[in-house]
C-alpha cells in the first residue's frame, strides 16, 4: 500500500470482515505478531502507562486529600480542573507527539517526556498553593505524560496485528496497576514522612520505571515517515469520524466515579476518610480484569462490538450508582465499574489501528483521535463539580449526567459500526 493512502480513500464494505490481513495493511516486513522483541515492547508500554494513565487515574486520591488539606479553601471543581488539564494534555499532546513519533524520534520523546514527568512531581511535592499544583501537577506531568503516551501505544501496535487488542490491553493495565499503586503509597506515606516526602517518592518510582522503558522499547525498522500534522483526509471516514466522536463523549464521562466516589462515600455513605481515599485504588485494582478479559474477547469478537456493549454496561452501572447508600454497595458498585471502565480506556488504541489500515499514518489517526478524548476529560469532571453539591451531599444531577453521556458514547461507537459493517450482527467490528 502506498504511504500516501488515507482513511479517506478505504471503502467500508472492505472493512465487514476480520481484519484484513497483514499484507494489505502494509508493504513492510511481516508484523510479528509474538516473539520476544514483540511482547517486551507490551512490557515496556506496560511502565509508560504506569507513569502516565496511572497517574492521571491516581488523581482521585489527590483531590480528596487537596479538598480536605492543601487545598481545602478552593471548591472541588476547581481542585478538579487540576486531573482535569492532566488528563487533557496527556491525550491531546498526541497531535504533536504523533508526527515526531512517525519521523522516528521515539526515544527523543521518551526522554523529554521521562524529565518533564519525574520534574513535575518534584515540584508538586514543594507547592504550597493552588497556581502552583496546577502548574506542576496539571501542566507539566500532563505535557509530559503526553509526549510518551500515544507514541507508546503506536509503537506497539505495530507489533501487532491478529492480537493487537490484547497486547494492547496489557500494556495499557499499567495505567491500572499504577492507578492502584500511586494512591496506596501515597496514603501510606503521607501521613508518616508529610506530603512532599510521599509525593518525591512517587518521583523516584516514575524516574527508575523510565529507566527501564528506556532499556527496553525499541520501534520498529522502516516504520517512520514524514506527514502532515493532522491527515484531514481522515474525517472523510464515516466510521472514524464516528468513533472519535464517541471517544469524546465517552471521556468526558468515564472519569466522574474516579474522581468523587471518595467525597460521595464520605458525604453519603458515612464511610471514614482512609477507606474513600483507597475506593480509588480498589477501581483502578480491579481494571486491570476489564483491559484484559475484554481485550482479548475483543479479539475474537472485534473491539467495536466490545466497545458498545461494555459503554452501555457502564452507563446502567451509573445510573444504579444513584441508589446506593451502604458500604457494600459501593463497593460492589466501585469493583463492576472498574471493570468495564477499564474495557472503554484499553480498547480505543486497538480499535483505531484497525480504521487506520496504513501503520505509517498510525500516529497521526492516533493522535488525532486521543486528543479528542483528552477534550472530553478536560470538561467532563469540572462540569460534574459544578452539577454536584458537597454542603448538601447532591451528587444526583452529576450521577445523571455522567450516566447519560456514557449512554451517548455506545450510541455513538454503535452508530460508527453500523458504517463500517452496516447491521449485520455476527459482522467482526
Amino acid at each position: 500500500m502506498s504511504s500516501t493512502a488515507s482513511l479517506g480513500s478505504l471503502d467500508p464494505e472492505k472493512l465487514s470482515c476480520n481484519p484484513p490481513p497483514v499484507e494489505t495493511i502494509t508493504s513492510l516486513q511481516e508484523i510479528p505478531d509474538g516473539g520476544y522483541l514483540a511482547w517486551s515492547q507490551v512490557v515496556g508500554g506496560f511502565f509508560l502507562t504506569f507513569n502516565s494513565g496511572g497517574i492521571i487515574n491516581a488523581f482521585g486520591a489527590f483531590q480528596t486529600y487537596y479538598e480536605t488539606e492543601l487545598l481545602q479553601n478552593h471548591a472541588p471543581s476547581s481542585i478538579a480542573w487540576i486531573g482535569s488539564v492532566q488528563g487533557f494534555l496527556l491525550l491531546v499532546i498526541g497531535v504533536l507527539a504523533g508526527p515526531v513519533y512517525d519521523l522516528g524520534h521515539f526515544r527523543l520523546l521518551l526522554y523529554i517526556g521521562s524529565l518533564m514527568v519525574v520534574a513535575g512531581m518534584m515540584f508538586t511535592s514543594i507547592s504550597t498553593g493552588y497556581y502552583q499544583v496546577f502548574l506542576a501537577q496539571g501542566l507539566l506531568i500532563g505535557a509530559g505524560a503526553g509526549c510518551f503516551y500515544v507514541p507508546g501505544l503506536a509503537l506497539l501496535s505495530s507489533y501487532f496485528n491478529k492480537r493487537r487488542s490484547f497486547a494492547s490491553g496489557i500494556a495499557i493495565c499499567g495505567s491500572s496497576i499504577g492507578g492502584a499503586v500511586f494512591p496506596a503509597v501515597f496514603r501510606a506515606l503521607q501521613p508518616r514522612i508529610g506530603f512532599g516526602w510521599a509525593t518525591r517518592v512517587l518521583g523516584f518510582i516514575c524516574l527508575a520505571n523510565f529507566l527501564l522503558t528506556a532499556a527496553i522499547m525499541r520501534p520498529r525498522p522502516g516504520t517512520q515517515t514524514r506527514r502532515k500534522l493532522i491527515d484531514l483526509a481522515a474525517w472523510r471516514s464515516p466510521p472514524y469520524t464516528l468513533f472519535t466522536a464517541s471517544i469524546f463523549l465517552g471521556y468526558i464521562g468515564l472519569y466522574i466515579p474516579y474522581i468523587y466516589i471518595g467525597a460521595f462515600a464520605q458525604a453519603r455513605v458515612g464511610v471514614g476518610s482512609s477507606l474513600a481515599f483507597y475506593l480509588v485504588s480498589i477501581m483502578n485494582g480491579v481494571s486491570v480484569i476489564g483491559r484484559t478479559g475484554p481485550s482479548w474477547v475483543a479479539d475474537k469478537l472485534g473491539p467495536l462490538n466490545t466497545l458498545i456493549v461494555c459503554s452501555f454496561i457502564c452507563s446502567t452501572l451509573v445510573f444504579s450508582w444513584i441508589a446506593i447508600s451502604s458500604l457494600a454497595g459501593l463497593i460492589v458498585f466501585a469493583v463492576l465499574y472498574g471493570v468495564f471502565q477499564g474495557t472503554l480506556v484499553s480498547l480505543p488504541a486497538a480499535t483505531i489501528p484497525s480504521l487506520s489500515p496504513d501503520l505509517k499514518r498510525v500516529g497521526a489517526h492516533m493522535g488525532m483521535g486521543m486528543s479528542c478524548a483528552g477534550v472530553g476529560m478536560l470538561a467532563g469532571s469540572p462540569i460534574a463539580g459544578a452539577l454536584l453539591n458537597l454542603h448538601t451531599a447532591d451528587f444526583l444531577r452529576a450521577q445523571i449526567f455522567c450516566g447519560a453521556i456514557v449512554f451517548a458514547s455506545g450510541l455513538g461507537y454503535t452508530a460508527a459500526r453500523v458504517a463500517k459493517v452496516g447491521y449485520t450482527l455476527r459482522a467482526f467490528a
